[in-house]
């Protein structure tokens, strides 16, 4: 499994989103530090949902990158996160 489809399943299960994109940015970063040639290390992931009503930004942030922690101590390098509520 690639780490944009580990990610996306992390996230469908962990928040039941409405709205959900992982878009693999690694090859913008070619050449940065944290960078790999086959990619997969600089993610965007846009998510909305009601899990996430009453949390403030940063909250929303950390439960993000609570579920990805695997992730962001592993292959990620740069994940930019867009979270909202519906």
């Amino acid at each position: 499994m690639t780490v944009a489809a580990t990610i996306e399943k992390k996230l469908q299960e962990a928040f039941q989103p409405a709205k959900l994109i992982v878009r693999d940015d690694s090859h913008l970063h070619a050449g940065h530090i944290g960078a790999k040639p086959e990619g997969e290390t600089h993610f965007y992931v846009e998510i909305a949902g009601d899990a996430f009503d009453g949390l403030n930004r940063v909250a929303q942030q950390r439960a993000v990158n609570k579920v990805l922690s695997e992730e962001l101590t592993g292959p990620v390098h740069a994940l930019q996160l867009k979270v909202s509520k519906v």
